[in-house]
């Protein structure tokens, strides 16, 4: 890896450990199409092992393993300068096919402002510090969210960001966490991982009827649901997740799935809802979530469920599209 200085603008060049999409792996698209004729290099979890730096890097040095923050901000507009650089406009995130295309992770060498990458503790693996990106997804989340010490709170979506999103209010302090999903399987680990509560949602049952069921499953009154975090992106999910929710309760919004969903309006104004968008991570969430890995108050992992070597690259993306596993690592060129 190198490590450019601090800069306005930062090229990036293609990368180095992990991730996958596999709609990109089938479909060539993820919103913007990628161009066939150049391709796009794919990855944004990734963690690695400092290559180099620039003269005036400070913060790290040749040999430091790292997390990796994979988004570099222009540092220019009103959001970076307010301290969302998470919703600049002129974002270079990694994998991100547009114009020009933003390269991926997946390559043996990637550049990023210092700012950007993490020294990740010596007990910590690199496999683990590749899961430090979507953790800092579920720091986020719950930080939107302002979970406090003995509040309940419902996560709608059983996949890694959800799992992640009820660790993190578990240990924000939430009483009691219940995740929801639509397959046992994924309940079932959740279970098993977290020790949390679960509620399988029904296909065939409507927003109303569901919610109305995880309440009366868990004993739960009208004023008892103080935070919703919907880690799916499902119209129903969101629809139930606003219904379950007490007056005055708190919505975060951190899946994405369609761009336009019906939504229970008059419930949410009717409760007097906050209801929060979430877009990925900001300031200080990468650094919360290294320190609770590093102190053991989240474990990654029982998530990583094989970790292929680059060469062999395409059978990850086809084990994680037959749904085998949860987070299947691909090991970087050395």
């Amino acid at each position: 890896m190198y490590v450019l200085p601090l800069s306005p603008s930062t090229k990036n060049t293609p990368p180095l450990t992990r991730n996958f999409k596999v709609h990109f792996w089938h479909h060539a698209s993820l919103g913007n199409p990628i161009n066939p004729s150049t391709g796009i290099t794919m990855g944004h979890e990734a963690s690695g092992t400092i290559h180099a730096v620039g003269s005036s890097v400070t913060r790290v040095s040749p040999g430091d393993r790292v997390a990796l923050e994979p988004g570099s901000p222009c540092r220019l507009c009103l959001a970076c300068k307010s301290g969302s650089y998470n919703l600049c406009r002129k974002m270079r995130f990694a994998a991100s096919p547009g114009s020009p295309d933003t390269q991926g992770t997946l390559c043996k060498f990637y550049v990023l402002p210092e700012d950007l990458v993490y020294r990740i503790p010596e007990g910590l693996g690199l496999d683990e510090a590749v899961l430090v990106e979507p953790l800092a997804v579920g720091v986020h989340s719950v930080k939107l969210g302002d979970v406090r010490a003995g509040e309940t709170v419902v996560v709608m979506g059983g996949g890694t960001v959800g799992l992640l999103c009820a660790a993190v209010a578990g240990r924000f302090g939430a009483m009691r966490v219940i995740v929801v999903d639509v397959l046992e399987g994924k309940l079932e680990f959740a279970r098993g991982y977290l020790g949390c509560e679960t509620f399988l949602a029904r296909g065939e049952e409507s927003a109303e009827e569901s919610a109305e069921r995880l309440l009366r499953t868990f004993g739960l009154g009208v004023e008892s649901v103080d935070t919703v975090i919907e880690a799916s992106g499902a119209a129903k999910s969101i629809e139930t997740g606003i219904l379950v929710l007490r007056p005055g309760g708190k919505f975060v919004q951190t899946g994405l799935g369609k761009a336009k969903v019906e939504f229970p309006i008059v419930a949410m104004s009717q409760k007097e809802l906050m209801v929060r968008g979430c877009f990925r991570y900001g300031p200080g969430d990468y650094d919360l979530a290294i320190q609770m890995l590093d102190k053991g108050l989240v474990d990654v992992k029982p998530l990583i469920s094989s970790v292929t070597p680059f060469e062999q690259a395409t059978e990850a993306w086809e084990k994680t599209s037959r749904g085998e596993g949860i987070k299947n690592l691909i090991q970087g060129v050395v």
